[in-house]
């Protein structure tokens, strides 16, 4: 059926109340359910059927179809016909490359993800800050089994991550307590460390050894070794991380594995120090 587009004045009552009924904490209603709806979908790469993704968000069928098509039309999400479920589209993905072209530190760091890797036999990743938590930005796999414990764009809380206390290492202890009164420390599984003073005691043997490690704290059966990457004021830029199952990154490989993280990093952050200088001299 062919869709009509209704014009209509400025003194139709439905057209008078929309901006009132469409504005909520200061924010545009619409603006925040779409995106919501696009948030929901970069969770699951299976998809969400509508009256699934209806449930998720909590909004109405007839509100998600009609965010949807328009979310449609533009490519940021598509619809496959034969299951039925909607997914992120390609547009989506053009708009949120640009976060990682603009930290473009990504593609220098490829070379340094690939040593990492070569040198441990384990995948290795990278990682940024992004509102208190951890965005995983590029990932070079391992030839070995492997349960990655997020995907390249997904996010994991800082508290529970060896890139998040690496990089947690570098804030003070105010800091760190206004992150954890901000998100808690929640349980994910039976080692994760959910007493403020657990933490702050971790952090100190991070500062200590230079690598953190997160032992099976967010996933049971797979640990992770992380080192930040400083930019050339000395703020935390970055962190790189190896991830693997705990028994392959076993605790007598962890000071070998920590060792070669840190080097690793402390590279990398030669090489941006290094870059950012000849750009500022040119």
């Amino acid at each position: 059926m062919k869709r009509e587009s209704i014009r209509r004045k400025p003194s139709d009552p439905d057209l008078r109340a929309q901006p009132e009924q469409d504005v909520r904490d200061g924010g545009v209603q619409s603006v925040d359910r779409a995106m919501q709806i696009l948030e929901t979908l970069a969770e699951d790469d299976e998809g969400y059927r509508l009256t699934d993704l209806a449930i998720r968000t909590g909004l109405s069928p007839s509100t998600v179809h009609r965010l949807l098509t328009t979310l449609e039309n533009r490519r940021f999400v598509q619809f496959d016909r034969e299951e039925s479920k909607w997914h992120i589209g390609a547009q989506s993905f053009v708009v949120g490359s640009t976060f990682v072209r603009r930290r473009n530190f990504a593609a220098q760091a490829l070379p340094y993800l690939r040593k990492l890797r070569d040198q441990t036999r384990e995948t290795a990743n990278l990682a940024v800050v992004d509102d208190e938590s951890i965005i995983v930005v590029s990932r070079i796999e391992s030839r070995e089994i492997m349960r990655s414990l997020t995907k390249v764009g997904g996010r994991v809380a800082m508290i529970a991550s060896g890139v998040g206390k690496a990089v947690l290492a570098t804030y003070s202890d105010a800091d760190v307590n206004a992150i954890i009164r901000r998100q808690g420390m929640p349980r994910l599984t039976e080692k994760s460390i959910v007493r403020p003073g657990e933490l702050f005691k971790e952090l100190e043997i991070v500062r200590r050894q230079g690598y953190a490690v997160d032992d099976e704290e967010a996933r049971l059966g797979l640990r992770c070794v992380a080192a930040v990457v400083f930019n050339d004021c000395n703020e935390p830029y970055a962190a790189i991380s190896v991830s693997g199952m705990a028994d392959r990154l076993t605790n007598e490989r962890l000071p070998e594995i920590g060792t070669i993280v840190h080097r690793i990093a402390a590279e990398l952050t030669a090489e941006l120090r290094g870059n950012r200088t000849q750009q500022a001299q040119a």
